[in-house]
């Protein structure tokens, strides 16, 4: 392919590089003489491994050249990557005022363009920046459409300083977020090649994702350097204790707990994490990340029942309130918290769970129930259709495969709150709601 790319800094220069290495044509645009003069003298302008002696192979084959021209550059290819900078502002916010620029300088390019072009932004931006800011401004400075006229798609990059060409040969995942099909089309053979996934989707949703996997990088690394402090406090080598803990590839090093839904409950994580926080304390040590995280899980039972209060009824009917599907433990299950503050509020209550049979409970659930929810055999029926006939508004609590049809089973009028996203399916009949959906 004929690709201009503009900006070339760490990002910009990096893909220029490996994409004139793979044989494609690449002009760099950049308004800094300098950066122009040392990719056509076949040098980089950034420090990083293998970089330099790409660009010199490319710059004697003739794949790479540079100008500060952005009109010769968008005449001159068929795809352009926008690799530009998005530093914070003094508020924290991001500053566009680089992607704006270059928005301006390629919309008044493709006014002078007969042939279709497609722009990429491949700078870190927030969901909803393309549809806002970008296609707006590319659309305004050219006079054509996004998606007829010219094509547009964003396309986070995953490159660590460092590695960054290993990282673009051998990326994790290639991720495409995009307007029109024609364009992903085209973005998406040029990383055919690459023995990694490639995930076509949303705009919004590629935007996001850069946002997601940094933050959780550095939640990583957040959460390990406490987790080490607490061991040494305790005279433990955190190394060791981490070794082992990676070595859990089922729960700890997995997609295991990472969908959005409901507060997490039961015997063992509220428990464990209090002492955790408590032995904190005796440390005299700060953990703002561990001793924030039954916070946050009451923050998430707070909207939770919010969004059953936001619909207005007053009959709610609760399907599941153990503290997940397939055991009848209520042992601080977030459910019993929502039910609890309902009964407290006046609403008419119908309870259903399998998996909790009151003339069967004993001992800790017994007296858990007998103390914190005494009127709850009043409450709970014996058929998921008792619920579902009185309940104004139906709750799916827990992940009871015998819910996954609830959705199609609504009313005309009747309201769904889904804490656990029973379904993918889901019926027009009534109202959905999800928690973080």
């Amino acid at each position: 392919m004929k690709i201009s790319i503009f900006g070339l800094g760490y990002v910009g220069t990096v893909s220029a590089g490996c994409l004139a290495n793979e044989g494609h044509e690449v002009i760099g645009v950049d308004p800094v003489g300098t950066k122009v003069e040392l990719i056509n003298r076949g040098q980089s302008p950034i420090i990083e491994a293998e970089i330099g002696e790409i660009i010199a192979a490319a710059s004697r084959a003739g794949l790479l050249r540079a100008t500060d021209d952005s009109i010769r550059a968008i005449c001159q290819t068929e795809l352009s990557f926008v690799c530009v900078g998005t530093p914070s502002q003094a508020n924290g916010n991001l500053d566009l005022r680089y992607i704006r620029r270059i928005c301006e300088q390629i919309g008044e390019a493709l006014r002078e363009k007969v042939a279709r072009h497609t722009i990429v932004i491949r700078s870190t931006i927030l969901p909803g920046t393309m549809r806002k800011v970008v296609i707006p401004t590319l659309e305004e400075f050219s006079g054509k459409k996004a998606g007829i006229d010219f094509g547009v798609c964003n396309n986070p990059e995953f490159l660590r300083e460092g590695s960054a060409v290993k990282d673009f040969r051998c990326p994790p995942k290639t991720v495409i977020g995009e307007l029109d099909r024609r364009s992903g089309d085209m973005l998406a053979a040029l990383y055919e090649h690459l023995d990694a996934p490639l995930i076509r989707t949303e705009i919004e949703t590629a935007e996001m994702v850069k946002y997601v996997d940094n933050s959780w990088h550095a939640l990583k690394v957040g959460y390990a350097n406490e987790i080490g402090n607490l061991c040494k406090s305790f005279g433990i080598d955190g190394h060791a204790v981490m070794d082992i803990f990676c070595q859990d590839r089922k729960l700890n090093i997995s997609p295991a707990y990472l969908k959005p839904g409901f507060a997490f409950g039961g015997s063992c994580l509220p428990k464990d994490l209090r002492a955790l926080s408590y032995q904190a304390k005796m440390h005299d040590l700060q953990l703002p990340i561990l001793t924030s995280i039954l916070p946050s899980n009451e923050l998430q039972i707070a909207r939770g029942l919010q969004l059953i209060k936001d619909k207005g009824h007053t009959r709610v009917g609760i399907l599941g309130f153990s503290f997940k599907a397939g055991t009848d433990d209520l042992r601080e299950s977030p459910l019993i918290e929502v039910i609890e503050h309902l009964i407290g509020k006046g609403y008419d209550l119908r309870i259903y769970d399998k998996n909790v049979k009151l003339a069967c409970l004993v001992g800790a659930n017994r007296d858990f129930i007998l103390n914190r929810i005494p009127h709850i055999s009043k409450l709970m029926v014996h058929d998921m259709a008792d619920v579902l006939d009185h309940a104004e508004t139906v709750v799916i609590g827990n992940k009871d495969p015998d819910f996954e049809n609830v959705p199609h089973r609504l009313r005309d009028g009747q309201m769904l709150v889904d804490f656990v996203r029973i379904s993918e399916e889901r019926s027009s009949n009534g109202k959905y709601d999800g928690i973080c959906w």
